[in-house]
């Protein structure tokens, strides 16, 4: 038994080496401006960008592929954002890729509801719970707005509500150039 037990720590120690000299040797540098572009933007995985999310659609902007006003979530505030860390010139918000609406939250009627999971299915950040045949609900912190859980759903029970402006959701708008101001 005890000369097992030594065989596979030798075995155990091997392994570990390789995949220690592995990770380092295999290593992927990532890009850090697409990190600091995927921090600015909102993290709805909506899709609007024409992306299936924000870090591919990070990615696109850093590689010349996307504009930097294609996220109707983030709307100005992120566009301006986004010029500033690039150091270009802001754009208007793309309207091929929507506008920019206030911010909404899912809510599903409960007494509606059939417990298909196809609203489960569609939401990108998981922030509905429920189980096949049972109620759904959404955790309304995690919900991104994205309405991606509307089309699914079989018996149009989920509505989007206006996110109401509290002390932990508001924010400055954006300083007007002196030209809009007169």
């Amino acid at each position: 038994m005890t000369t097992a037990l030594i065989i596979f720590i030798i075995a155990a120690l091997i392994l570990g080496a390789i995949l220690g000299f592995a990770s380092v040797y295999f290593k992927v540098d990532e890009n850090p401006v697409v990190e600091q572009i995927n921090s600015i933007l909102p993290q709805t995985q909506c899709g609007q960008c024409t992306f299936p999310g924000c870090k591919p659609y990070a990615t696109a902007i850093v590689n010349g592929e996307a504009d930097i006003n294609q996220c109707p979530p983030g709307g100005e505030a992120t566009i301006q954002a986004l010029a500033t860390l690039l150091g270009v010139e802001a754009k208007p918000l793309n309207p091929e890729n929507g506008t920019e609406e206030k911010a909404t939250v899912a809510v599903i009627d409960e007494a509606t509801c059939i417990g298909c999971t196809l609203c489960i299915q569609a939401c990108p950040v998981d922030a509905i719970l429920g189980a096949a045949k049972q109620m759904h609900t959404v955790i309304a912190s995690e919900c991104t707005g994205c309405d991606l859980c509307l089309p699914p759903c079989p018996v149009d029970c989920i509505d989007m509500i206006e996110v109401e402006t509290s002390i932990q959701n508001w924010r400055w708008d954006l300083p007007q150039p002196e030209s809009e101001l007169v």
